[in-house]
């Protein structure tokens, strides 16, 4: 067993953390041409290759310049199916769930639509050749003044800013057809609600801090429904929705939901607690070393992420170790194009401003052999604030299968 610390590529946020297979950063062309080559190949491969089938919001997504809301410095990660950081405590949302929300709006050319969480304005862009007109606001002064110059400059004319709390929506522009949410309450405010149209949907990630689930309302007959589609990370939505939390988060007690993978979501089939799955199935098998489903993640492109991600509050002022237990087994598993990129669980730590603070990991591992218990004493970076645990075969090829994934806290003495 081999528990090694390590600086991977930039995880720049809590929200929607992503490893684009962990590849290493290279250089991208930035002309004209590049750019559109880059935008296209994320299309093709991140999110038609995600599952995404609406042609409209495919369309959008091609010509949206993601690079213009992107910070400077990230500009070689414009394209990249991952997060990347805003500032303020808050983040890009990746393409792929862009896309998938948008898609779930099921945005149409009449709709008005209301988003909570301006953020860069990425999102609202992508609405902006759907639909009639798009409302977004937000709580951060400094974002939502730096969106709405970026929304001017490019003349995205249809859509309109508001620097405020999202709690209260925009009432003077209500109803809306579509609203949308870009962070996350605990549960969708009354007075969202109240503004939506009947016959009008709202995508919206709600839950806890850590463990949220996209949930699609609709309002039918005066009523809504709610359907529980996957679960999902992204920032908490601050303001008066964070002070009415019941359940807010416990640095001082780290924990993972879910892992032996034995509770699933009844709407989607995926499992609770684990999010952005990539080329992971959880399956019964009559070997699973705990209960009776196993997670099993296979890939065949060197590179390709096979993956899935689950956060968790922690204190490294007060926590220096992690003692990180897996039942694993493997199959044919191979290095990709880079030497870490193969099988493992890693931690990706991060600070208060939710940057990068340290990796540790368990593994990696390669080759075939039966279940197994891996053990490994993690040390915790006094910054830590956050976590993300990041399992799978990440960029590496073959299958592997984990179960049974256990953390405490240890006293870091040995």
């Amino acid at each position: 067993m081999n528990v090694r610390i390590s600086c991977l590529c930039l995880l720049a946020a809590l929200a929607v953390t992503t490893v684009c297979g962990l590849a290493p950063a290279t250089a991208v062309d930035r002309s004209p041409e590049g750019i559109e080559l880059s935008r296209q190949r994320m299309v093709t491969e991140d999110l038609i290759g995600g599952g995404i089938t609406n042609t409209r919001v495919l369309q959008a997504m091609r010509n949206t310049p993601r690079h213009e809301f992107a910070p400077a410095k990230l500009f070689d990660k414009a394209y990249l199916d991952m997060s990347l950081p805003l500032g303020e405590h808050q983040t890009l949302t990746p393409p792929l769930l862009v896309a998938y929300m948008t898609e779930q709006l099921d945005p149409q050319p009449k709709d008005i639509v209301l988003e909570i969480g301006t953020g860069s304005g990425y999102q609202a862009a992508v609405l902006s050749p759907l639909v009639k007109e798009v409302y977004t606001i937000e709580i951060v002064d400094k974002l939502g003044k730096r969106a709405e110059k970026t929304l001017k400059k490019l003349k995205y004319d249809n859509i309109f800013t508001k620097i405020g709390d999202g709690f209260q929506g925009w009432p003077e522009k209500a109803p809306f057809d579509k609203i949308i949410f870009t962070c996350s309450p605990e549960k969708v405010p009354q007075p969202i609600i109240d503004q939506l149209k009947e016959g009008g949907r709202i995508i919206v990630p709600t839950g806890e801090p850590y463990q949220q689930v996209f949930h699609l309302l609709k309002k039918e007959n005066g009523e809504i429904t709610s359907e529980a589609l996957r679960p999902t990370l992204f920032v908490p939505m601050t303001g008066k929705a964070a002070s009415t939390r019941e359940v807010k988060a416990d640095p001082l007690h780290p924990t993972l939901t879910n892992p032996s993978f034995e509770e699933m979501l009844p709407d989607s089939g995926e499992p609770t607690g684990w999010y952005y799955l990539k080329q992971m199935e959880v399956v019964p098998a009559s070997d699973a070393p705990e209960g009776k489903n196993i997670a099993t993640f296979s890939n065949k492109e060197p590179g390709r992420p096979a993956r899935a991600l689950q956060g968790f509050a922690i204190d490294g002022r007060k926590i220096r170790q992690l003692q990180v237990s897996c039942m694993v087994k493997a199959s044919d598993v191979t290095v990709g194009i880079a030497p870490d990129q193969l099988a493992q669980l890693s931690i990706m730590f991060l600070n208060e401003n939710r940057a990068p603070s340290g990796t540790v990991t368990l593994g990696p591992w390669s080759g075939s052999f039966g279940w197994q218990k891996v053990t490994g004493k993690l040390k915790v970076p006094p910054a830590a604030r956050e976590a993300i645990v990041n399992l799978g075969l990440l960029g590496g090829t073959g299958e592997v299968s984990f179960d049974d994934i256990q953390m405490i806290v240890t006293s870091g003495d040995n």
